[in-house]
C-alpha cells in the first residue's frame, strides 16, 4: 500500500553493501524483494509468467548491486530501489515492444472476453486482470500513480514522458478500467 511505511535498512548495512559485502546486500534484498516483485508483476502483467517475473526481479537486484555506489542517503533506499526497478522495467518494455509486431489494445482483449462469454466460457475480470488489459503505457502510469503512490512528476521522470502525458495516460487507464469492470 503506498501509504504504509516501508522498512529502511540501517546506515551500517548500506555502507557495508556499498563496500561490496554480499551479506549486507542480501539484507537489502530481503527488505526490498517483495515490493520489487509486486511492482514487476503489476507492470509486466500476468502474461509474463512467474519465471519471467522472478527473472526480472533478479535483473533489478543485479542492476541495484552495480548501481549501489550511486545511492545517497538523502532519499529513502526503497524509493531509490523503485527507481532502479523502473529503469530495468522500462528497458524490458522497450525490448518487448521491439519484439512484438503489434501491441494488443485493451479493446481487442475486451472483444475476446465478450466472445468467450457468448460461447459459454465464463470470464471473470478482477482488478488485476483488468489492469493487464491496459496498453503498456497506460498500465505503467496507472500502477505507478494509483498503486505505488507516485506523483505525476515522478511518474513522468521514471518513464521518460512529460507530466501532461502522464496525466492523459492515467485518465485513459481509468476510463478503460471503468469500461472493463462494469
Amino acid at each position: 500500500m503506498p501509504s504504509e511505511r516501508l522498512a529502511e535498512p540501517d546506515a551500517a548495512v548500506l555502507t557495508r553493501a556499498q563496500a561490496g559485502d554480499l551479506d549486507a546486500f542480501e539484507q537489502l534484498y530481503r527488505l526490498g524483494a517483495g515490493r520489487v516483485q509486486a511492482l514487476v508483476r503489476r507492470l509486466v502483467g500476468g502474461r509474463a509468467g512467474a519465471s519471467r517475473v522472478e527473472e526480472l526481479v533478479q535483473d533489478v537486484f543485479v542492476a541495484a548491486w552495480h548501481a549501489l555506489g550511486t545511492y545517497r542517503a538523502e532519499a529513502p533506499f526503497q524509493a531509490w530501489l523503485r527507481g532502479v526497478a523502473l529503469n530495468v522495467l522500462r528497458a524490458e518494455l522497450r525490448a518487448r515492444m521491439r519484439r512484438e509486431a503489434r501491441v494488443e489494445l485493451a479493446g481487442d482483449a475486451l472483444e475476446r472476453a465478450a466472445a468467450a462469454e457468448e460461447h459459454g466460457v465464463g470470464v471473470r475480470l478482477d482488478l488485476e486482470a483488468a489492469i493487464e488489459t491496459l496498453p503498456a503505457g497506460a498500465r505503467a502510469v496507472f500502477v505507478l500513480h494509483d498503486v505505488e503512490g507516485c506523483v505525476h512528476a515522478e511518474v513522468a521522470e521514471r518513464l521518460g514522458i512529460s507530466v501532461g502525458t502522464s496525466k492523459s495516460q492515467l485518465s485513459r487507464a481509468r476510463t478503460l478500467l471503468r469500461e472493463v469492470l462494469q
